[in-house]
């Protein structure tokens, strides 16, 4: 419970930047240059989530949001990292980006070279700068710095900003999955520091025990080469002539240009009524003209038969999916050599007797078949694949890829009371959450909802697409091995961490607070918060309870005795979250009233809730910020 004294605040509300001018063209522009993916803030890395605010948006709504009106704009600028540290001699820091801004497509080096300074989200302010900001605020506050409360933190981008303005933070949220990567970046690392070391050891421990029992599902075809990715599909029986009709779109593995690239060749083998791949590289094996990796069997309408004139439809095609009658396949294997290049090859016997053998492996072990078998939500996102049978969360995933996650999960508890051992509650609370992420990332890209993406060769995400599809075209990674692999997970998060940490260096870390709850019933003391900066849920634009589910299921297996209060159902909580779904509905719609109407309703009832909670918590004279950039104004 967070609890302050304020029967000698005053109610009268000074006014505050956001009041007054902004530099929001120089704010904005920075925003975009964040959006570059070759070199994102480091928390976007840490695990999968959706809507993530730019920094230099977050930290212009914490700081105007708390700082007097008379803050001039190019004092906001500074403060907030933005501009050349050696000047702008004499020019205004808002025309200076604006200037750099016009003639970005006459520069010669990089953008940094361009501007002549970092983009923010790579500088926290210096203690000169804070102490600066403290000055004005304890004015401002009549003593006191202001407490931030973000009660729909998400992503975390805007109480992590206020922490690296050393201002007592306290970020709130609902779902467990963000609620883990908010302890992460606004307890852990501020609280607890660097891990690296500890990190390096657990993680290799537990890839260690892991790849030991993965070995047998994943034979390489010599000692040079190791298989990482298998690309996927799924084949359904020809009604009339008895063969296999692969269910692909195109054939690519992976592709260079319209007549450039890697690709399978299906033969067709009239012995066993089967096809069999080549793997041949367009155009020095053969001519787009003599083979084009664009055709594939299988449409939105149905699929060609490559033996006969038959099209089975989409529907026959559906309902072999709910019977089972279908079976997946791989059609491509990519390698990487002891030269840590890599390559694709075509499949062979070793390869798919490997996932008969997983499948054998499913069907007698007791903790395999009972693992994940929670229904999943019905829900419109999951609409696209419960088509397709995929009812209970284990289907999400083939033979192989369930058992490879099993088995990390497996590694995670052999080393979790060691943890606990060697390292005190909330380091090893810490190490164990940051191990917990990296398994939940990696399933983000094993999973039968994640596309091959045929410009990198690899998985893309699952949730990219902010809904579950079934992928005509997925990929079977090897944890074990290469680009998507536990260790290049581990890799990422890791480095990401110790990158936040190295933000909060010098910050106080005691004023940091992760609540995990309804943002419409908080728990903290009336009239004891300063500043509320909000970002809430996007009406439909995301069903965030839904689209976290394949998350929170594993999760739960690595988290859910550590933290119980996080983890009380077998899926998220859908009832609190304050969202438009329309699949809560489909049971009372009728002719008078829709279900998105009720969605609608539902909606502003709750961020109403929200709202008069936010106005219980705070003070008189507290300010609440929204920001609030959904496109369709049916939203607002």
């Amino acid at each position: 419970m967070i609890e302050e004294d304020n029967s000698e605040r005053s109610e009268e509300r000074k006014s505050v930047a956001i009041e007054g001018k902004l530099p929001l063209k120089a704010v904005g522009i920075e925003n975009l240059k964040e959006a570059n993916p070759q070199h994102m803030p480091p928390h976007r890395y840490l695990h999968p989530w959706f809507a993530r605010r730019p920094t230099p948006g977050a930290r212009l709504a914490v700081l105007a949001s708390v700082l007097p009106a008379d803050v001039e704009p190019d004092q906001l600028l500074n403060w907030m990292q933005i501009g050349p540290s050696e000047g702008t001699g004499g020019e205004s820091i808002v025309d200076y980006v604006a200037r750099k801004k016009s003639q970005e497509d006459e520069r010669t080096g990089t953008l940094q070279d361009h501007y002549g300074y970092p983009r923010p989200f790579t500088r926290s302010p210096s203690k000169n700068q804070r102490e600066e900001i403290h000055d004005l605020l304890l004015d401002q506050w009549e003593g006191e710095l202001p407490t931030i409360l973000d009660p729909t933190a998400g992503g975390g981008v805007i109480p992590f900003e206020s922490l690296r303005y050393d201002l007592p933070t306290i970020a709130n949220e609902l779902n467990a999955v963000p609620s883990l990567i908010l302890k992460t970046m606004n307890e852990y690392a501020p609280k607890v520091g660097s891990l690296k070391s500890d990190l390096n050891r657990w993680s290799d421990e537990i890839d260690k025990i892991a790849s030991e029992q993965l070995k047998e599902y994943f034979p390489s075809k010599n000692d040079r080469q190791t298989p990482s990715h298998y690309g996927c599909t799924y084949t359904v029986t020809c009604p009339d002539c008895g063969f296999e009709i692969p269910l692909v779109k195109k054939w690519w593995l992976q592709k260079q240009s319209a007549t450039k690239g890697i690709a399978a060749r299906p033969q067709l083998n009239h012995e066993n009524k089967s096809i069999e791949y080549d793997c041949v590289r367009l155009p020095d094996d053969v001519e787009k003209s003599e083979f084009d990796p664009q055709k594939g069997p299988y449409s939105r309408s149905g699929a060609d038969c490559l033996n006969c004139p038959v099209v089975l439809e989409s529907d026959n095609i559906q309902e072999a999916f709910k019977e089972g009658e279908y079976r997946s396949t791989i059609y491509g294997v990519k390698y990487v050599s002891d030269s840590s290049s890599s390559g694709w090859r075509a499949p062979t016997k070793v390869d798919h007797d490997a996932c008969k053998k997983a499948s054998n492996r499913v069907d007698t072990d007791f903790a395999l078949q009972s693992l994940l078998s929670t229904k999943r939500y019905d829900g419109d996102i999951h609409e696209r694949a419960l088509i397709y049978g995929v009812s209970e969360w284990r289907d999400a995933f083939t033979d192989r890829q369930l058992i490879s996650h099993y088995e990390y999960l497996q590694a995670f508890h052999d080393v979790e009371e060691q943890i606990r051992q060697e390292h005190d509650e909330i380091e090893a609370n810490a190490i164990l959450t940051i191990l917990s992420l990296i398994s939940s990332k990696a399933i983000d890209r094993n999973t039968r909802f994640a596309p091959l993406d045929t410009g990198k060769g690899y998985p893309a995400n699952a949730v990219g697409g902010k809904q579950f599809g079934l992928q005509w075209s997925f990929v079977d990674n090897n944890l074990c091995a290469g680009n998507q692999s536990w260790k290049d997970n581990f890799e990422r998060v890791r480095d990401s961490y110790e990158e936040m940490v190295t933000y909060l260096e010098d910050i106080d870390n005691s004023d940091s607070t992760v609540l995990v709850g309804d943002a419409a019933d908080l728990e903290i003391e009336s009239e004891s918060i300063q500043a509320v900066v909000i970002d809430p849920p996007y009406y439909d634009s995301i069903i965030y309870s839904e689209m976290s589910d394949i998350f929170y299921v594993w999760l739960k297996e690595y988290l859910g005795e550590s933290f119980p209060e996080m983890f009380p159902d077998d899926l998220s909580n859908k009832e609190d979250e304050a969202v438009a779904n329309v699949a809560e509905y489909d049971h009372i719609a009728d002719s008078s009233k829709s279900k998105k109407d009720f969605a609608a309703e539902d909606y502003e009832d709750k961020m109403a809730e929200i709202f008069q909670e936010l106005h219980r918590v705070l003070e008189p004279g507290g300010v609440m910020t929204v920001m609030f950039t959904h496109k369709e104004s049916s939203a607002w």
